[in-house]
């Protein structure tokens, strides 16, 4: 389990270019045209974590498997998006399965690609965007009541919740306003996923500038930040541009040399990793042994049975407890063996949080 980002954005602000980059491939086509991506893309990354190959080189492990993000490249969204203007309204239904949504906003003056809008202005972008995902949500709610309303009448309890949430989310898109900006409560938080609002999914914006701007960003950038700070969103400086040439090189050092040439200390996939597991509150833990050495990720607070159930339902269900050493002592210590005679490995039940970084053997029975 990683997690799913849909990246969404107007035309020809390098999407389609970030998307390639970021996946290493060239399965979405860019170029200067609007709508050039026809269908939804989908591309698996590796996330990367310099402390699994460390697991791995100690524990002599024969694979390394990282934990998987998952883009989906949708095509460029435009004003009546929602209407059947553009391309944008036939796959806004991909979005409903993504843990968040990438806004891709354009933050480069550039005469030669053309902006369907006319000029550079990514707070208006935003809103558009924002805009035809508020009005498809509406539409799909509208679609639902009439439904709800006659499962109502058995006395169902499901529909009775969600009618509920419904009838306090609807005002709040009618103001314009996205569906994040509701209050839920714990127990209506079932009830508030099953209606998969586009404008209920987590948002980072991700400022798309030129090489030149990628270390310090630019007067567009700025705007975005502060935009992001009042929505309680992230915000992070890429250049397509830049990405694009990194995918291209062979190895680890040569990527290190051109992006220390750049001012750069991590490649934008970096960035937008680690924004997101901050947006949608993940950690990651790891199973180390021989065979391979593996990193898994759950959402902080979980406990130690629901990390269990990441890896197998058979686990969880039959939880007995974790054998577990903190990353920092696995390390340290030299390994399983030296962690256990140094009193660091511990057993950690049911009740246990989960803490970034540990290493768990689960003990379970079926």
């Amino acid at each position: 389990m990683g997690f799913k980002c849909g990246i969404v954005g107007m035309p020809n602000v390098g999407k389609s270019t970030l998307f390639n980059a970021l996946t290493s491939t060239a399965a979405a086509q860019a170029a200067n045209y609007p709508f050039c991506t026809i269908e939804p893309n989908v591309g698996m990354v590796a996330v990367p974590d310099a402390r699994l190959n460390n697991l791995a080189n100690i524990a002599k492990s024969a694979k390394i498997i990282p934990t998987q993000l998952e883009f989906v490249d949708i095509a460029g969204l435009v004003k009546g998006a929602s209407k059947g203007e553009g391309l944008g309204n036939q796959f806004l239904s991909h979005i409903r399965e993504v843990d968040a949504v990438v806004y891709v906003l354009r933050c480069f003056e550039n005469d030669d690609i053309i902006h369907v809008e006319g000029s550079i202005d990514p707070l208006r972008d935003w809103e558009i965007i924002e805009t035809e995902l508020i009005l498809a949500d509406l539409e799909s709610l509208e679609k639902r009541i009439p439904n709800l309303e006659k499962r109502l009448k058995t006395d169902d309890k499901e529909a009775k919740e969600q009618l509920s949430l419904i009838q306090r989310i609807k005002p709040i898109l009618e103001a314009g306003k996205p569906g994040r900006n509701v209050e839920i409560k714990e127990e209506e938080k079932r009830a508030y996923r099953l209606l998969q609002l586009l404008t209920t999914k987590p948002v980072l914006y991700v400022c798309n500038v030129s090489e030149d701007d990628a270390a310090s960003g630019n007067k567009f950038t700025q705007l975005v930040a502060e935009h992001a700070k009042k929505e309680n969103a992230e915000s992070v400086i890429i250049s397509a541009r830049i990405e694009e040439e990194v995918a291209g090189l062979d190895s680890d050092e040569e990527k290190k040399e051109f992006l220390g040439a750049l001012g750069l200390s991590e490649t934008g996939l970096s960035k937008i990793i680690r924004a997101g597991y901050k947006l949608l509150n993940l950690r990651t833990f790891f199973t180390v042994g021989p065979k391979e050495a593996r990193a898994w990720t759950v959402r902080i607070g979980a406990k130690a049975p629901e990390a269990a159930g990441v890896i197998h339902t058979d686990f969880q269900k039959g939880f007995i407890c974790a054998d577990t050493i903190a990353y920092q002592d696995y390390t340290g210590l030299n390994g399983e063996q030296g962690a256990k005679d140094a009193g660091k490995l511990r057993q950690e039940g049911k009740e246990y949080t989960v803490q970034d970084g540990d290493v768990f053997h689960f003990k379970f029975n079926v």
